[in-house]
């Protein structure tokens, strides 16, 4: 997948992620240790800079996408139907973004 794809695939995932509803059972809630809302937030932010930066992301907000990946993973087979949709939608972004771009070709 080229770049122009990846933005594209990823862009249409975040919009739809935009729209959705947060799961209300979630609010407030940890799973597997981590605060539902920052396992939304975090990821969300940096993938809404790479979409800003082009397929850019910093060494940091990498490193803050890729740790928040490892959560996903953690959390999504405990989560309801809607939670888990909704979170996988986030780590599908999460993968697409750290597959495109690493911290040692970030500018």
């Amino acid at each position: 997948m080229d770049l122009t794809d990846r933005l594209a695939a990823v862009a249409a995932l975040y919009e739809a992620h935009r729209n959705a509803p947060f799961p209300s059972r979630w609010r407030g809630a940890d799973v597997a240790g981590f605060d539902m809302i920052m396992l939304d937030s975090y990821p969300s932010g940096c993938i809404s800079v790479w979409l800003a930066q082009v397929g850019v992301l910093d060494d940091w907000r990498w490193n803050i996408l890729a740790e928040y990946e490892q959560q996903l993973r953690r959390v999504i087979p405990e989560l309801d139907d809607y939670g888990r949709e909704y979170y996988q939608r986030l780590l599908d972004m999460a993968e697409l973004v750290l597959e495109a771009d690493s911290p040692s070709s970030s500018a």
